[in-house]
């Protein structure tokens, strides 16, 4: 990661190189952060986050779920995005705010401890997301159950909830694959590490629900109301393990991975084994509305 522009930190931008914690904050040992991932692109308007208000909005539910009192107001913490932003000097970025119990009181309780709140900014390479976007990602079924809102709030955007994905991306790749797959306890579909998943079968395409352990993404949001304004039918319903494997298509959908395709599947290739018309439709559809090329989804974008 090139260290580029300031970090915003409690409400001031300190140097990217600066923006230090100490070794006994407490969301360092015990994951008790929620944070959010929101992009910046670069439009024939100049620059506009992408559904801004919907990020910082899921950022205070977090927090509230995890007893966490920002002490910001949604409208600084916007304004300090865009702020963040700005100082980064970057034309398209991927930003990071992230909320999180702070160094004064050790032990398992976190709330003795004050709240802190920083912002920053990276460029995201398209080499990054290479797999799904260029070509098809090759997807595992990971050995690692998703947790569930019986052991952890799954609609809160934690630190700590990415534990258990960090271990199912890291066996897939030491397999060789690009990306894992996590069944829930019930052995259904859940999501990939850090994407929500789609199926394409007969010309319809199915999500897993919100009950089925996943984050209710942002992207997801946007590809359902994208594909349901396109006149294709989307359902939401508990998918089975061999859907992935019968399936026309499959792809995934998150804010670094955008609308990525999924082409391979425990070696079993997803239909012909290439990227499928309607994963092709609806990540050209994604590029235009994030883009500003598409007048329907205007509101979604914030200029700054």
């Amino acid at each position: 990661m090139r260290e580029q522009g300031r970090i915003w930190m409690n409400g001031k931008l300190v140097p990217f190189g600066s923006a230090k914690v100490h070794v006994l904050t407490h969301a360092l040992h015990y994951s008790t952060a929620v944070f959010e991932g929101i992009r910046c692109y670069h439009t024939g308007r100049g620059k506009v986050i992408f559904r801004l208000g919907e990020h910082v909005e899921r950022l205070f539910k977090s927090a509230k779920i995890y007893s966490m009192k920002i002490p910001f107001s949604r409208k600084e913490v916007s304004e300090g995005i865009v702020r963040t932003v700005l100082a980064s000097g970057l034309r398209e970025c991927y930003i990071r705010p992230i909320a999180y119990y702070s160094y004064g009181v050790m032990g398992l309780t976190p709330t003795p401890n004050k709240v802190d709140l920083a912002i920053a900014c990276w460029e995201w390479k398209t080499g990054e997301s290479t797999a799904g976007k260029v070509r098809g990602a090759r997807c595992k079924v990971s050995s690692w159950l998703r947790i569930d809102s019986r052991s952890q709030p799954m609609q809160a955007k934690a630190a700590s909830n990415y534990a258990n994905a960090a271990l199912a991306r890291m066996e897939a790749i030491r397999a060789g694959y690009d990306e894992a797959i996590m069944l829930n306890y019930q052995g259904k579909v859940s999501e990939g590490s850090a994407e929500n998943i789609f199926i394409v079968s007969g010309g319809r395409i199915s999500t897993p629900p919100l009950n089925a352990g996943i984050l209710d993404g942002i992207t997801r949001d946007s590809i359902i109301k994208i594909a349901r304004a396109e006149g294709i039918d989307v359902e939401e319903r508990d998918v089975d393990r061999d859907e992935l494997y019968t399936a026309d298509e499959v792809f995934m959908t998150g804010t670094a991975a955008e609308v990525s395709s999924v082409t391979e599947v425990d070696d079993v290739p997803v239909g012909d084994g290439r990227m499928g018309q309607t994963t092709r439709r609806l990540q050209e559809l994604f590029f235009e509305a994030s883009r500003g090329r598409d007048e329907r989804f205007s509101d979604w974008l914030v200029p700054i």
